[in-house]
């Protein structure tokens, strides 16, 4: 490089930071909720639809009251059925799950959505409040830079707990994770959402975009 190419390019300064954009995954990319489907698949349809019935008030409940009531009840409902499995074969079933959803279970009209900010350079980042077990190897396959999911914890044998590792990734937590991440300043060029859940994190977009939830059947 020549001097006066160096010294153009010290002046034009660093480039200027991509666009961010963000998508909520249940309802949003996906067809309809995600959590059961995973369940179902990876511990058996009579453990995952016996824990929900031993739930269903809870859930009940907590779905009239809303707010910190339905993170309360899926911290309970996910200590139910997963608390004592072991990790290695929940995260290959995620893997077999992630193929599947791609393959078959995207909103196509949210897709291209996405393809579109992958084609002009966007940075990309998955925010939900499903397992990051599972929204992991999803957002890996659909070209996601960053993942922002709940976190399952897994004691030092590899065993789940069926404790939260922090908070359900919904409502202004999804936020609070967006800060944690890329810090204080912040700057959410796009977000993309369909339920309450979502509403903080589409409140911080410059544009923000609510896709509706078409036939989506809730999870707890």
């Amino acid at each position: 490089m020549t001097d006066a190419a160096a010294a153009g390019a010290a002046a034009d300064g660093p480039p200027a930071p991509r666009p961010l954009a963000a998508f909520d995954l249940d309802g949003t990319l996906t067809r309809r909720d995600t959590l059961m489907p995973f369940l179902v698949r990876a511990i058996g349809a009579r453990p995952a639809y016996s824990a929900v019935l031993a739930s269903s008030l809870a859930l009940a409940r907590a779905a009239a009251l809303g707010g910190p009531h339905r993170d309360v009840a899926k911290a309970a409902f996910l200590r139910r059925v997963l608390a004592g499995r072991p990790l290695a074969p929940l995260a290959e079933a995620a893997e077999s799950y992630a193929e599947h959803v791609v393959a078959r279970g995207l909103r196509p009209d949210v897709q291209a959505r996405l393809d579109w900010h992958r084609a002009e350079g966007h940075e990309l980042v998955l925010v939900s409040a499903s397992p990051e077990l599972y929204v992991a190897p999803i957002g890996r396959r659909l070209g996601f830079e960053t993942v922002l999911a709940t976190r399952l914890e897994v004691d030092g044998a590899g065993v789940l707990t069926g404790r939260l590792q922090g908070a359900n990734c919904r409502g202004a937590e999804k936020v609070a994770r967006l800060r944690q991440w890329r810090g204080e300043a912040l700057t959410l060029a796009y977000a993309y959402g369909d339920s309450a859940g979502d509403r903080e994190m589409l409140a911080a977009a410059l544009t923000a975009t609510n896709v509706g939830r078409g036939r989506r059947r809730p999870s707890p």
